[in-house]
């Protein structure tokens, strides 16, 4: 598939790299390219080392690319994580390339920049995307202002362009089954989403220390039952 774009793959700022995962695209077996940089500030970010552009020693583009024509028939895709990698224009040409070795490729992403997004979809077999609450309650997540209605129209986008989708929520300290789980929950299933998971939290690698301190959050019973009935396909990481 024909693609011209005037931003070079090599010029992708990439933070870290796993040469192997059989969790991070499900049924395959993938690499990880971790991409630096988020225009978001979550407070239980667990990869907070991943959101500054400085402070790390970067990984060229040429050495990821030079391993993945060793592993052709080997690895089955390619997975961009981060960080948030949709905020950077030479993703789309880093995939285009991926692509024409052979492999899958996988996303996971929050949602940031749905008009990248749109760019993207050619290439995507798979998409992990985070979404964190109910629009309206994502600033409190976040730290930014309208976060909650770019990441809820990348998530319409995905599901009308079909590409293979998980949708995950990992749970905030404080929140209750009735009041914000339930709610958001309903309102996935209504949009269509049909594979959804609840990740546990984890203290001891949150973001923010007030957070840390709250301790670890696991999905409660009730939200269990609840999602295993909403959903066709549903899940919880880290409990």
């Amino acid at each position: 598939m024909p693609f011209t774009c005037d931003a070079q793959p090599a010029e992708l700022r990439i933070a870290g790299f796993t040469p192997l995962t059989t969790v991070d695209f499900p049924g395959e077996l993938a690499a990880v390219v971790f991409c630096q940089g988020c225009p978001w500030q979550c407070r239980y970010c667990h990869n907070a080392h991943l959101l500054a552009d400085e402070g790390r020693e970067p990984i060229g583009w040429d050495q990821i690319r030079a391993f993945l024509e060793q592993r052709r028939g080997l690895l089955d895709g390619v997975v961009f994580s981060g960080g948030e990698p949709t905020v950077q224009g030479e993703l789309a040409t880093a995939m285009a390339e991926v692509k024409a070795l052979g492999f899958k490729v996988g996303l996971h992403t929050g949602g940031p920049a749905p008009e990248r997004l749109a760019r993207l979809l050619p290439w995507l077999d798979w998409v992990g995307l985070d979404i964190k609450a109910l629009p309206e309650d994502y600033p409190a997540i976040t730290g930014v202002a309208g976060s909650g209605e770019r990441a809820w129209a990348s998530l319409h986008q995905l599901l009308a362009a079909g590409v293979a989708l998980e949708v995950r929520t990992t749970l905030m300290p404080g929140w209750r089954f009735a009041e914000d789980l339930r709610p958001l929950m309903d309102g996935l299933a209504a949009a269509g989403v049909t594979r959804y998971v609840l990740q546990a939290m984890r203290a001891a690698t949150a973001r923010d220390p007030a957070i840390a301190v709250a301790g670890d959050v696991s999905p409660p019973a009730a939200a269990i039952d609840y999602g295993t009935a909403r959903f066709a396909d549903f899940g919880v990481r880290g409990a």
